[in-house]
């Protein structure tokens, strides 16, 4: 009896997914272009990120500093807190992927030389060989060599 009872709402559940996209609710995203960390200590988050993992700074002001990207992809910030962090663990669930032109077995090599934490081996993944790190508020970092 129960399980007919959930049979019954996974096909009301369907039917309202499919109802959605006939009337074209979804919306389709086109591109991630911005992505943007709160950090406890913006100096020393910014140090960290230019120092030894290797970005470039572009811009800056009191509260940001965006690193440079290519015109037209995605571009990457570390901030000041929009609302008290104290006491909360910033970097759970959250990893930010970085396509990469050298070589992950290198550029881990090269981490690891710098003093970054590095969070577990290369993995093979479907886009192809990764390898992650931690930044200073916990955040993950993942460098991918594409395929």
């Amino acid at each position: 009896m129960i399980w007919a009872k959930k049979k019954d709402k996974i096909k009301i559940m369907l039917s309202y997914i499919l109802y959605l996209q006939q009337q074209n609710r979804f919306i389709k995203m086109r591109q991630l272009t911005f992505a943007s960390l709160q950090v406890k200590n913006l100096e020393a988050s910014k140090d960290f990120y230019e120092k030894k993992i290797g970005f470039e700074i572009g811009e800056t002001n009191p509260q940001a500093c965006v690193f440079k990207y290519n015109h037209g992809e995605a571009s990457f910030a570390i901030r000041t807190p929009l609302e008290p962090i104290e006491g909360m663990a910033l970097g759970t669930g959250v990893a930010l992927w970085f396509a990469i032109d050298k070589n992950v077995d290198e550029l881990k090599e090269e981490f690891i030389l710098n003093g970054v934490t590095t969070a577990g081996p290369i993995v093979e993944t479907p886009f192809g060989r990764a390898f992650h790190v931690k930044d200073l508020d916990g955040y993950k970092l993942t460098f991918l060599e594409s395929k």
